[in-house]
């Protein structure tokens, strides 16, 4: 879109790139927070949240494969080792 007026399309091109400027630099902080997030992260040994979903979930099946196991164990095999035969 061209106006008459060579002032406006100055205006205009001059607006347009500084919106693709402030878009480029808030990209490039947001990069950069996450950078600065990961490196505390790391420091801290901290983890992300779906890694710890998927170790809760790994500790929770164990816990019901130790239960089974348990629940398994015959009496005569408890009796042995409370008495230590």
């Amino acid at each position: 879109m061209h106006s008459q007026n060579p002032f406006l399309d100055e205006f205009a091109k001059l607006t347009q790139a500084a919106m693709g400027i402030a878009q480029t630099a808030g990209e490039e902080a947001k990069t950069a927070m996450r950078a600065q997030a990961d490196r505390f992260a790391a420091e801290f040994d901290l983890i992300r949240r779906d890694d710890f979903e998927a170790l809760k979930a790994e500790v929770a099946a164990l816990r019901d494969e130790v239960a089974a196991l348990k629940a398994k164990k015959t009496p005569a095999a408890k009796k042995a080792v409370d008495t230590g035969e």
